[in-house]
C-alpha cells in the first residue's frame, strides 16, 4: 500500500480480474448463507426462506462502489492478482470476519468488498493520505496510527528487544506497554477489543531510514494472534518480504514453522494462540 508504487501499467487486465473477484466473492458468500438459511427452515417456511435468500444476493453499497471504482480507474492495487488470491481464498471461508489491515490505499475498497458484512479496519500512518483515500471512499473504516520506531533502528531493535521483559512472548501486550518499543500502544480501542481473524501487514512505509518500518506492525500482529481466545488460528499476511527487514522480523516473530504459503512478495502465516503453541525457551519461534 505504498503510494509511489501504484502504477497504471497493468490496469486493464487487473481491473477486470478485481471486478470478477469482488462479484465472485459476493456470490459465494451469499450462496453459502442462503443455502444455510433454506436448510434451517421447514417446507412451510420455504417461501420466506427464498425471499430472504434473494435479499441476501443484493450487493452491499461498498461492493457496488468497488466494482464501479475499479471498472473506471487506471490505478490498481499494488499486490498482484496471485497475491490477492491468497487472502481471498481464506476470506471465502471466514467471511464475514474481523479483518485488520496495516495500510490504506487503492486496494482498501477491494479488501472491504471481499469481506461483506464483516469488519474491515485500516491503520495508516499519514493523516493526509487517510483524507485523500476516504474522500473518495467514505465507507472505509480507517484510523491514523503513530509509530515509535524508525527503519534505521531495525537491527538494534532485533538485538535488544529480548532484554525488555514486557517484549517477551509470555508477558508481551500492546495497550499501554510503553516499555516495549515494538508494541503499538496508541491504537484505537476497537483494535484491542476485537479478535482479528485476518491481519494484513502492507504498511507502514519501510523504504527509507526515517520511515517507521514494519517492525512494530509485525510484532504487534503476532502479540494479537497469540492472545486469541476464539477457535482456530489467526491468518497473518506480510507483503514485501523481498526486503531485508520484513523478512528478518517475519522469521523472528511470525516463524517459518507457521508459514503456509508464499506467493510473489507475500507470505501467509497461520499463527496459533499461545495456549496451543509449542514453547520455544522464551522466543517467539
Amino acid at each position: 500500500m505504498k503510494r509511489p508504487q501504484f502504477t497504471p501499467g497493468r490496469s486493464c487486465l487487473l481491473v477486470v480480474a478485481l471486478s470478477g473477484l469482488i462479484i465472485g466473492a459476493l456470490l459465494f458468500s451469499n450462496l453459502t448463507r442462503s443455502v444455510g438459511n433454506i436448510s434451517s427452515f421447514g417446507l412451510c417456511s420455504l417461501a420466506s426462506a427464498k425471499a430472504r435468500a434473494a435479499a441476501e444476493y443484493a450487493a452491499t453499497p461498498t461492493q457496488l462502489q468497488a466494482i464501479l471504482h475499479y471498472a473506471t480507474s487506471k490505478i490498481v492495487p499494488q499486490q498482484s492478482l496471485a497475491e490477492i488470491s491468497v487472502t481471498l481464498d481464506v476470506l471465502k471461508t471466514r467471511s464475514p470476519c474481523n479483518f485488520l489491515v496495516f495500510g490504506l490505499g487503492f486496494d482498501s475498497l477491494m479488501w472491504t468488498s471481499l469481506n461483506p458484512h464483516g469488519t474491515t479496519l485500516f491503520l495508516e500512518e499519514d493523516p493526509k493520505w487517510v483524507q485523500t483515500i476516504v474522500k473518495n471512499a467514505p465507507t472505509l473504516n480507517a484510523h491514523t496510527v503513530q509509530y515509535r520506531t524508525q527503519l534505521k533502528e531495525a537491527d538494534s531493535l532485533l538485538k535488544t528487544y529480548r532484554s525488555e521483559p514486557l517484549c517477551s512472548p509470555s508477558k508481551a501486550y500492546l495497550r499501554g506497554n510503553y516499555k516495549c518499543k515494538l508494541a503499538l500502544t496508541g491504537l484505537p480501542d476497537e483494535v484491542y477489543e476485537k479478535e482479528w481473524d485476518l491481519i494484513m501487514i502492507d504498511a507502514p512505509r519501510g523504504y527509507f531510514p526515517e520511515a517507521p518500518g514494519r517492525m512494530a506492525a509485525i510484532f504487534s500482529a503476532v502479540v494479537m494472534a497469540r492472545a486469541r481466545k476464539g477457535s482456530g488460528v489467526t491468518h497473518v499476511y506480510l507483503h514485501d518480504v523481498n526486503r531485508r527487514v520484513e523478512k528478518m522480523f517475519a522469521e523472528e516473530f511470525l516463524c517459518r514453522k507457521y508459514l503456509v504459503k508464499a506467493v510473489g512478495r507475500l507470505w501467509h502465516f497461520e499463527i496459533p494462540p499461545a495456549s496451543n503453541a509449542s514453547q520455544s525457551d522464551g522466543r517467539f519461534c
